[in-house]
């Protein structure tokens, strides 16, 4: 049975609203196809999702933002009623069941299965190996993480979200051992970094890298849980790593990239924890109100907070 619409009424305040993550960012066709899925209008994302076509991030980035709306997999399954053989549709689903399941509504290996099936029937498409990523992120042994990485790296060595994950996978080993200028997570994303072409925003990996072990060190003590007042930013390493991925974004800003609005975020941390004012006014600037969760949030601070204070101290508002 298909889920009811939700119910009609006044929408949220002014002052919550403006406090609510929206994972869609900026991309206003998402927005308003994710609002018709939500009451039940799965042919509006067939036809984002042919609009789309191959363009990867894009793509992987729509198809998990609609996975995570609540009653997702209901309409997914009815538009494979409507049309059994829609591989987009078969893919919305497999995505759809491995949020489910990591909120443990789903058994992951159960979803592993229908991720593997999406994926042999469009083997060219990344997405449900991104899927698959973003279960084994959270719920998978190290070996397995890394095969699927593989996979999506296989389709499309540049996918923006899947490096994302590995980062924050990656910056978890050996997290009780303190400070590490050579551990693996800075090798990876100075290495993907490397691979990338010029204009790729995998040149910004490096400083996710050194925001993603930032949360792993300080929430086993070894860090100040204030980013700010933490060496972690202050060393010669960080400092390079800062500043080659703003001059990259200087030269290279990618106005249409679906999730520039990730890294800018990750960027504009960077340069705030680093006491650079100027050049992180240049990023909030761009960002405007589209903040995201990470990196405000690490180690375990409340993102909207940390995000006005260090927006309001590089502007001069504070």
């Amino acid at each position: 049975m298909s889920p009811p619409p939700p119910p009609l009424g006044r929408g949220r305040g002014r002052k919550r609203a403006a406090q609510a993550f929206d994972e869609a960012l900026d991309d206003a066709e998402l927005v308003t196809v994710r609002a018709a899925l939500a009451q039940g209008r799965w042919q509006s994302v067939r036809s984002l999702l042919v609009h789309t076509g191959d363009d990867w991030d894009r793509r992987g980035h729509r198809v998990a933002v609609l996975a995570k709306e609540p009653h997702c997999a209901a309409w997914a399954r009815e538009w494979l009623l409507a049309e059994p053989d829609s591989a987009d549709a078969t893919v919305l689903l497999a995505l759809a069941l491995v949020h489910r399941a990591l909120r443990g509504k789903e058994k992951p290996a159960r979803v592993r299965e229908v991720c593997r099936s999406a994926a042999a029937l469009v083997p060219d498409d990344p997405t449900p190996w991104l899927g698959l990523l973003m279960l084994e992120r959270s719920l998978g042994a190290d070996e397995e993480v890394v095969r699927v990485f593989d996979q999506v790296r296989g389709r499309y060595a540049d996918h923006h979200h899947a490096h994302h994950l590995m980062v924050a996978r990656l910056a978890e080993r050996g997290g009780d051992d303190g400070p590490d200028p050579l551990h693996e997570v800075y090798d990876f994303a100075g290495w993907a970094a490397e691979q990338a072409p010029a204009d790729s925003p995998l040149a910004i990996l490096p400083v996710v890298a050194h925001a993603e072990r930032y949360r792993v060190l300080a929430a086993a003590g070894h860090e100040s849980t204030d980013p700010a007042a933490s060496g972690h930013w202050a060393g010669r390493r960080a400092r390079l790593v800062m500043k080659a991925a703003f001059d990259w974004w200087l030269e290279w800003e990618q106005d249409g990239h679906p999730r520039r609005l990730v890294d800018l975020n990750f960027l504009a941390h960077a340069k705030s924890c680093e006491g650079r004012g100027a050049e992180a006014a240049a990023l909030f600037h761009r960002i405007g109100e589209h903040v995201t969760p990470a990196p405000w949030t690490y180690p375990d601070r409340d993102p909207f907070s940390a995000f006005r204070a260090a927006r309001a101290g590089a502007l001069g508002t504070a």
